[in-house]
């Protein structure tokens, strides 16, 4: 998760200033849950223009192009990219296209994130960027139109670690396909997205129904779009990995090639004000019960004091420019509280994770 401390601060306190918003974008954004869903639809829909399936290559050269691990300009592929050291392999833009594939290596082509199977390749969806992504065949073929799970026991593991089985994330037991955690964020605010700018689609009759398969996680509304299990998991994605360059580098390339932007890279606040009545079912209102005190504080310590019924997974606290300052796992708490001593004046991000969901509280140190 390296690439991710230093926009720790874009994601939890404001992200205006890092992307490249053009004034006035979200300007009519003004309401809450799926009526503000719509008001985004309509904002990413206006300027949109298809450029053609073909031309997604040619927008790939500077919308993903690795200038953030090895920086060597090859193709940035989310199924084969290591982020803690060499590659297994590498692609050249513009060479290895598929084509037919055996094995992994063997060349790259365009995943669609939602898969166009289930809206039978219909356009602009089968061309957008936003949700379109080189990656290479083999691992493509392998994800399939599976839906994206966590997986304990994997029948297959890409050579970066993806992996294919049987899901054990909330209810749903199917098979999935599980990226690395680098880009689990990337990934849930491209289906985030992608419920957004096609609400008005997704309950087509010529989509596949969502009784039809049970691995199409829509579940028939145009308004929470997909199944509860794959909202929670989404969101535990989309709050554990923040938005990072990467990402907003990519927004703005987007932008540049297809005329609109992902709204959910912009303002990552927007997916628990869209989807909050799907979220508080989970642990993410018993969150907001935390308290840390005193806040702020001169004397150079903090307590947290958790309620009884949450069980909390990890503590982490970061300064403002996203350097990690104190880490607790595994947390043993004495009347469920524990305190973090010696900080300097300055301002802190605490973030406090469960397995489903996190929240991130601004600390003061005077």
């Amino acid at each position: 998760m390296v690439k991710k401390l230093a926009f720790l601060l874009s994601f939890f306190i404001f992200s205006i200033g890092f992307s490249q918003i053009p004034s006035g974008y979200y300007s009519s954004a003004t309401g809450s849950g799926y009526t503000l869903k719509t008001q985004l639809k309509n904002i990413i829909s206006n300027g949109h223009i298809d450029q053609g399936y073909g031309a997604l290559y040619t927008a790939y050269q500077t919308s993903d192009t690795d200038i953030f691990y090895e920086n060597d300009n090859t193709v940035l592929d989310m199924y084969s990219e290591n982020p803690n050291g060499l590659d297994p392999y590498n692609y050249t833009h513009g060479s290895r296209q598929c084509g037919n594939y055996n094995s992994e290596n063997d060349c790259y082509n365009r995943e669609h994130i939602f898969p166009q199977g289930f809206f039978n390749s219909q356009t602009p969806m089968r061309t957008d960027i936003h949700h379109v992504v080189p990656t290479d065949g083999s691992v493509n073929g392998r994800r399939s139109n599976y839906p994206f799970g966590e997986v304990s026991n994997p029948s297959h593991t890409s050579q970066n670690g993806s992996k294919v089985g049987s899901n054990t994330f909330d209810s749903f037991t199917g098979i999935v396909f599980e990226p690395i955690d680098e880009f689990k964020g990337d990934i849930a605010r491209m289906l985030f997205y992608f419920a957004t700018r096609y609400e008005n689609e997704v309950t087509d009759a010529t989509w596949d129904s969502p009784n039809s398969s049970t691995s199409n996680p829509l579940n028939g509304t145009n308004n929470q779009v997909y199944d509860d299990w794959y909202i929670k998991l989404l969101y535990k994605w989309h709050t554990q990995d923040p938005v990072s360059q990467r990402e907003i580098v990519r927004n703005n390339e987007a932008y540049k090639f297809q005329g609109n932007r992902n709204p959910f890279i912009d303002h990552p606040e927007y997916v628990n004000q869209v989807w909050g009545t799907v979220l508080s079912t989970d642990n993410i209102v018993s969150l907001k019960n935390i308290k840390v005190y005193p806040n702020p504080s001169s004397t150079n310590s903090i307590t947290i004091t958790i309620p009884n019924e949450l069980s909390i997974s990890k503590i982490t606290l970061y300064s403002v420019i996203g350097s990690k300052i104190y880490e607790e796992k595994n947390i043993n708490f004495i009347k469920n509280r524990i305190r973090i001593k010696d900080l300097k004046s300055g301002v802190y991000l605490l973030k406090i994770e469960n397995t489903t969901s996190s929240i991130t509280k601004k600390i003061i140190i005077r």
